[in-house]
């Protein structure tokens, strides 16, 4: 998934869309001892500071109750803890988040991202957090691509599965720029069933008369088959914060905290059976 389309929030509208370093930063209370010491050293934006990118993504990066939150958010906590350094994190607009890390104004950004072979080509990409799998909403519990047949289906521009389900559905598939317009479609009863990204699904569809499933492997559609994995993009020549980063994320897998992480915001264990890093593309 490119995922190249995101509701801008009311907290990027604030900022003018872009990236400010002024009064819309979410700044975390230092935390960082004194005596702390690093598990390894690298240059930052801003010297002992690691400047974030937070795009409004949940359950992957949002604001809540005036704070960061969510699974991006805690992995990155960690990776800073870790390293003694303190987090700025500034919201951005989806599509100018990768940008903004290419051109240096922030280290990395969190939201949810794809590895795709694209992206290697402006940003470096960290090792692989967690599968984003495939979500259908319905009211029945959908669990296979051919109980899409015959129905109104709505999704997500930029996913990887589009083009698969375009090929399936012809034209009952209806895209959406984003979750705000799909979930707005499906509740006024304009769809028989959304297709979305799972934890994003879940959150959206909460305490809701609606399922949100997983659906068996089809080969008709390779998202179902082999899920995205997703990535922390950060500064193409800070070779240093890459080593740092993958360490971080494989001690998060290697001891189990990736799983409690995403099972606190939701998410299935399965979601940290990530593979070998592989990319899209």
């Amino acid at each position: 998934m490119n995922k190249m389309f995101r509701t801008l929030t009311a907290a990027a509208l604030a900022c003018g869309v872009a990236l400010t370093a002024g009064a819309c930063s979410r700044n975390a209370e230092s935390t960082v001892a004194a005596d702390c010491k690093p598990a390894h050293t690298f240059p930052t934006v801003s010297k002992g500071t690691l400047t974030v990118g937070l795009p409004e993504i949940p359950p992957f990066s949002y604001t809540k109750d005036g704070k960061p939150t969510g699974v991006d958010v805690d992995i990155v906590n960690e990776f800073a803890k870790a390293n003694c350094l303190e987090v700025k994190y500034q919201p951005v607009a989806y599509t100018a988040a990768v940008p903004s890390v290419q051109n240096k104004r922030i280290d990395l950004t969190v939201g949810d991202w794809y590895r795709t072979k694209a992206r290697t080509e402006i940003v470096n990409l960290s090792a692989p957090m967690y599968l984003d799998e495939l979500g259908v909403i319905s009211k029945e519990g959908i669990t296979s691509m051919e109980q899409l047949k015959g129905k109104q289906v709505g999704t997500i521009d930029g996913y990887m599965w589009v083009s698969d389900m375009r090929k399936m559905l012809g034209g009952d598939l209806k895209v959406y720029p984003s979750s705000v317009e799909l979930k707005q479609d499906i509740e006024a009863g304009r769809l028989d069933v959304g297709v979305d990204a799972y934890g994003t699904a879940l959150y959206n569809f909460k305490d809701s008369k609606y399922k949100v499933t997983t659906v068996k492997p089809d080969p008709a559609v390779a998202a179902t088959v082999q899920p995205a994995q997703t990535t922390l993009p950060y500064t193409k020549d800070n070779t240093g914060m890459g080593t740092a980063l993958d360490e971080a994320i494989n001690n998060l897998h290697s001891t189990g905290r990736m799983v409690e992480i995403l099972k606190q915001h939701g998410l299935p264990d399965s979601a940290a059976e990530v593979g070998k890093p592989r990319l899209i593309g």
